[in-house]
């Protein structure tokens, strides 16, 4: 068993349900992220683990204990907030004190443990400084604090960057990750954003209507997406139409594309081509035997990256350049030749079209 078990389990505020028979194990130590849409469900998962909403079936075990009818109190989980959640009358030592007192430790404990916390998360010297003197990242550092102070066995994180501005974002994730690693803790966090669940997790649980779409290594995840809603929804998906051919490629407005699982439809059905933009390739190479010819409609220069819009036979495409100083990239009105491999292509039907459109972030 797993240290943290989760079984079967679903939740229903009256006629609607939310989660639906959930089921995941999660080792000791793991970093498992719990992506998707608003409105998934991820977040009411989360709850049940920490015994804010109770389950409508199933049950949660936590190193071979069931919790799943304990109050929140009675299961060592530490929970950081989006919205810190700081004791705004206490200063910082005492916020992070605060849950050691309530499990009535000494205070030579509390204060050697406060002087421990406030040191890994580098603000040593801020211990008498209260919540509102503090910035932004300083404050979720101290949230941080407080919820590991007292040892927790799990430790959850709803959205805890979501309020932070970008710079401050990747620095703080890259810091939870590396305090995550020290200490060990098995941590489950939520996240609508893809970025952070592709860079920190062990594991990613890619959500969609309460239910887990795919459960996988963030490489896999992104690479080999098990349905079309993971497709859509993480990276960007460009989408081409074209007909399947007698000999299973797919041609658009007279060019073939080969792919390396070619479509089960018969030939005549209308399909669409999906493509991540860095599948696409201005050069030429032995394994990218696709091409298209695209023309250039907008270019956005994104620091190492240029990310073109085309406009290529049957739709529009993303495709994503390195930053090259010494060549700059296509200007608008350029023709080029776009050039991918059949094992960067998939084919799309009416009904996974609609489903990945769906799944695309607003």
């Amino acid at each position: 068993m797993s240290f943290l078990e989760i079984s079967g389990v679903s939740k229903s505020f009256g006629p609607s349900t939310v989660v639906r028979d959930f089921a995941l194990g999660v080792e000791k130590g793991e970093f498992v992220s719990f992506l998707g849409p608003s409105g998934c469900g991820k977040t009411t998962m989360l709850r049940m683990i920490a015994g804010f909403e109770t389950p409508s079936a199933g049950r949660i075990v936590i190193d071979g204990e069931d919790v799943t009818g304990l109050a929140p109190n009675r299961r060592r989980i530490g929970m950081v907030f989006q919205a810190y959640a700081l004791f705004p009358n206490l200063s910082v030592a005492d916020n992070v004190a605060f849950g050691l007192k309530v499990a009535g430790r000494s205070k030579r404990e509390v204060a050697a443990r406060v002087e421990e916390m406030l040191r890994l998360i580098g603000l040593p010297h801020l211990g008498d400084r209260y919540p509102y003197q503090l910035s932004g990242g300083q404050q979720q550092r101290v949230a941080l604090a407080r919820a590991l102070a007292p040892s927790p066995r799990v430790l959850l994180l709803d959205e805890p960057l979501s309020a932070l501005d970008a710079k401050i974002r990747v620095s703080l994730r890259e810091e939870i990750r590396a305090l995550q690693r020290e200490l060990g803790i098995t941590t489950i966090f939520v996240t609508h954003d893809q970025e952070e669940a592709l860079s920190m997790s062990d594991r990613i649980v890619v959500m969609s209507e309460g239910r887990i779409e795919q459960c996988d290594a963030p490489f896999a995840i992104y690479n080999r997406p098990q349905s079309r809603f993971v497709a859509g929804f993480v990276g960007s998906l460009s989408r081409v139409e074209g007909v399947v051919s007698p000999d299973g490629s797919v041609v658009v407005e007279g060019c073939p594309v080969t792919l390396a699982e070619p479509p089960t439809c018969s030939a005549g059905t209308a399909v669409t081509l999906a493509l991540r933009p860095e599948a696409l390739r201005l050069e030429p190479s032995p394994d990218r035997t696709n091409r298209l010819v695209g023309l250039v409609e907008d270019a956005h220069f994104l620091g190492s990256v240029v990310r073109l819009k085309l406009i290529v036979a049957g739709g529009t495409v993303l495709a994503d350049t390195f930053n090259r100083p010494t060549s700059p990239p296509p200007v608008r009105g350029t023709r080029v030749d776009l050039h991918f491999s059949p094992a960067d292509v998939f084919a799309l039907q009416a009904e996974e079209v609609a489903a990945a459109r769906m799944a695309e972030p607003a």
